[in-house]
């Protein structure tokens, strides 16, 4: 059994293991190997202490971090998101970052994690939300397209020294 909470800045250490784990099993191949193996948990850990304790002190810009957290307290998986960062395009919230161990994919978790992401969102008000994957994350894109998103935006950018292709997939109209 699993459980979707909002994050406290005491996860910080788990929600960094699963980022940079994640990124090591769902990336490899795709991104660089040594930007992949050079990533540092301690950096990793600052940044979410950072952006939860910018959440629990009720920061002015709109952000959250969920967590699932399995029966033994352990993180498996989290996602974080809030206002768009992107200006061009029409919605109103984003989902920053979703990422899972790989070993506790495929069970729902993910589809919970985005269901209270929008839920979220929802309850500030926002209507619409998107999202952005790697082109060749072909897992990651057909379980945006499950969850109902559509691709509306593609671009370039460089990671590691090599140039890679993300695809923003968008949600025109969350359902209360």
């Amino acid at each position: 059994m699993f459980q979707i909470r909002e994050a406290h800045r005491k996860d910080a250490p788990g929600i960094a293991r699963v980022h940079i784990t994640s990124w090591q099993t769902s990336y490899r191949g795709i991104v660089p190997d040594e930007t992949l193996d050079n990533q540092s948990l301690e950096r990793r850990q600052g940044y979410w202490e950072q952006v939860i304790a910018g959440e629990e002190a009720g920061s002015e810009a709109f952000q959250f971090v969920f967590v699932a957290e399995n029966d033994q307290g352990e993180i498996v998986g989290f996602a974080s998101g809030g206002k768009s960062r992107q200006e061009t395009l029409p919605f109103e919230g984003e989902v920053y970052a979703i990422y899972l161990l790989e070993a506790f994919k495929r069970q729902g978790i993910g589809e919970r994690l985005v269901r209270a992401a929008m839920d979220k969102l929802l309850a500030e008000g926002v209507r619409s939300m998107m999202l952005w994957v790697l082109a060749d994350n072909l897992p990651g894109r057909r379980f945006y397209e499950k969850m109902g998103g559509r691709v509306v935006m593609e671009q370039l950018f460089t990671l590691g020294g090599k140039e890679l292709l993300e695809v923003a997939y968008g949600w025109e109209k969350l359902e209360d």
